[in-house]
């Protein structure tokens, strides 16, 4: 369920990313924000979303953990 959420952000921010990459993102975002554990972490998250603040900061999350990925995988090939 929680997963939908992230889909829903990604789409919006026009991200498409293979099934194991956004779990390991859910899982990196929920722990960066604090939300782990948390009985209705589907729920935080799309008010997180709703929040202009928030969203602002997920946002950079995300774009900021893309560009680590890319760096990853281009010393991954070299």
């Amino acid at each position: 369920m929680s997963l939908l959420v992230l889909d829903f952000i990604l789409n919006n921010m026009r991200i498409w990313l293979s099934e194991n990459e956004k779990r390991q993102l859910y899982n990196e975002l929920i722990s960066y924000f604090g939300i782990v554990g948390a009985m209705n972490e589907c729920k935080i998250l799309e008010d997180a979303w709703r929040d202009p603040f928030y969203r602002y900061e997920i946002e950079n999350f995300i774009k900021s953990w893309l560009r680590k990925r890319r760096k990853e995988t281009i010393e991954i090939y070299r």
